[in-house]
């Protein structure tokens, strides 16, 4: 097995989280977001599902599919599935429509081309696309058109935001807001200007939470990512946080923002400055960030892409309330057995004591963060948490914090049956044997992780 990673800083995060309250972690369906299912685990035989098409570092001709579960460790569905006429695809946003279909909006051309269009194109299945058509965006001189992004708002309007510079400044972008016309989306309204943000910014992205627009935009200029809020999609836009006010660093770009199933938001972005693709957090509505992490398996591969989350069936199912042992899928003489209040993985048998079976035998019961997760308790009562990244066996203390430790989201393992379990206030990090102790870790991306992390319930020991 491979080093661990070193551990992130546990303070910031959880006292962001324990701020939160308990509503805040359990939101619904929040309207303007593309595809964001509700803030909470999926329910037992479903799953979430985070799509992602981004064209690659490689090749600006063609875009590949890839999906995730947690957000976090994405695989590729497809290679090349779509290549438009013109041979070229950059900066593809992607949502689902009310009419089923997947919509790819995107910039026709490379960043030193001068072209005034965005291509449209259209799948059943996010696999199989079909070119719609190439739109020329009508600003009076307009020079280019880049990057547009799907903004879905809350009275079910499907916009555009597109960046746009003029002829007198062909490199000073603007963000500009098209509006369906109809629903089969072939035509638009004429463009408008969103107002506050200011000229020289590209990238623009917004997301709605109650009444308010929340953008995220690149400073280009700068380049850094800045954030601004309106009450209006089309402004006046207040930008009230500028420079590395997220921790981000520069030459960021392609922001892309998605509610995760704890509730927290999270940020994608290309690096583009050193080559890696990042994501990074937030629990207190965008105030303050976790650190950026590069992206296992894609970073360096993709690049500028937008994420539509869904709920879909097929997910884990495990049924509550009922007593089950956890064998693990890549050495299945091994079990999750508490020992000294710590959660290892020896090798358990017909031959095992008595004591040695009763300690692997676990209650599954509804998440003490959110009923749709999970939680584990021992014979004695006590909760399976993570206490410093180790599984671990402690009395409930009734507070927040120890709620979310002590709750896992289920997602499917790499083993028919087996289940990964994902710490419901870190995002990204799975129960893992490492060493026959089991750890909360951050994925890898590899094949070798999703099996260590594997985990099939079977009838309990004892």
């Amino acid at each position: 097995m491979s080093t661990r990673p070193p551990a992130p800083s546990r303070r910031a995060l959880l006292r962001a989280m324990a701020a939160l309250p308990a509503s805040a972690l359990v939101l619904g369906e929040l309207p303007g977001l593309l595809g964001t299912a509700s803030a909470a685990a999926p329910a037992s035989g479903s799953a979430t599902r985070y799509t992602i098409v981004p064209f690659l570092n490689s090749d600006d001709g063609t875009v590949n599919v890839y999906q995730s579960d947690d957000a976090t460790d994405f695989r590729l569905v497809q290679a090349s599935a779509y290549t438009p006429p013109g041979n070229r695809i950059r900066d593809a946003s992607v949502f689902k429509h009310t009419d089923g279909y997947y919509y790819l909006t995107y910039t026709t051309h490379t960043w030193q081309d001068v072209s005034t269009t965005i291509g449209f194109a259209r799948s059943s299945d996010r696999v199989n696309w079909t070119f719609l058509y190439d739109y020329t965006v009508p600003i009076a001189n307009l020079s280019r058109a880049w990057a547009p992004e799907w903004f879905v708002d809350s009275d079910g309007s499907v916009n555009i935001i597109v960046s746009c510079s003029l002829t007198s400044d062909e490199w000073i972008f603007t963000p500009y807001r098209l509006k369906a016309a109809n629903s089969a989306l072939t035509a638009w309204s004429s463009p408008v200007a969103l107002s506050g943000i200011g000229s020289n910014h590209i990238d623009t992205y917004i997301v709605k939470i109650g009444s308010t627009y929340h953008a995220f935009t690149k400073n280009e200029t700068a380049k850094y990512i800045e954030y601004g809020t309106a009450s209006s999609l089309t402004g006046p836009y207040t930008i009230t946080r500028t420079g590395d006010w997220a921790g981000w660093g520069s030459y960021r770009e392609g922001p892309s923002v998605i509610q995760l199933d704890n509730g927290g938001w999270r940020i994608f972005f290309d690096g583009y400055g050193d080559g890696n693709y990042y994501y990074s957090d937030s629990y207190d509505t965008f105030a303050t960030w976790t650190a950026p992490k590069a992206l296992p398996s894609i970073s360096g591969t993709a690049r500028h892409f937008t994420v539509i989350k869904e709920t879909v069936s097929g997910g884990p199912s495990l049924a509550k309330n009922v007593t089950r042992s956890f064998q693990s899928a890549n050495y299945p003489t091994r079990y999750w057995q508490e020992q000294s209040s710590l959660l290892n993985l020896p090798v358990v048998t017909s031959s095992s004591t008595s004591a040695e079976k009763t300690a692997s035998a676990f209650t599954v019961v509804a998440g003490l963060a959110d009923s749709n997760a999970f939680s584990f308790r021992d014979a004695s009562g006590n909760y399976l948490r993570h206490y410093d990244f180790r599984g671990r066996f402690d009395a409930n203390d009734g507070t927040p914090t120890f709620a979310k430790d002590a709750t896992f989201i289920a997602r499917t393992g790499t083993a028919s049956g087996s289940i990964r379990w994902e710490s419901y206030n870190y995002p990204g990090y799975y129960l893992r044997h490492y060493n026959y102790q089991l750890r909360v870790e951050a994925t890898a991306g590899t094949d070798l992780f999703r099996q260590d992390s594997s985990f099939v319930p079977v009838t309990a020991w004892g």
